[in-house]
């Protein structure tokens, strides 16, 4: 036996890169100015921008105001990289950035990661529509 499978697939690439993610205060501005989709949810806003590129790019502005612990805003940062990792096909083509805009009630991570995925359902449907 030779211990390995010839036509087994390799798993696609989903690690959140550098090129995955807006790293310049002009490219969270272009977000900011003209938004092609918005949508929000209890405790989060979320801008979208359609991009050139077939890949998606994530921004986060998580205050410290929203959420007072580093550990929650970690937590949340987390969930938010996790999740988009998950849509590469989906969430392709978008510049987005996530905003915090009310202080969370609870950090419990199945609440918080259904909100999120609620969030990008919500996304898609209006980029379906457009």
């Amino acid at each position: 036996m030779d211990g390995g499978d010839p036509k087994q697939v390799s798993p696609p690439d989903l690690r959140f890169r550098r090129a995955n993610r807006l790293l310049d205060p002009a490219s969270f501005q272009r977000v900011f100015d003209k938004p092609d989709y918005r949508v929000s949810s209890r405790h989060f806003l979320c801008l979208a921008l359609k991009n050139d590129l077939p890949w998606q790019r994530l921004g986060m502005v998580i205050a410290r105001k929203r959420a007072r612990r580093a550990v929650d805003r970690a937590l949340i940062k987390r969930h938010l990289r996790e999740s988009v990792r998950q849509r590469p096909d989906s969430l392709a083509g978008l510049d987005i950035v996530v905003l915090l805009r009310s202080n969370l009630s609870t950090t419990d991570s199945t609440v918080l990661r259904n909100e999120i995925l609620g969030l990008w359902d919500k996304l898609l449907a209006k980029r379906q529509q457009a």
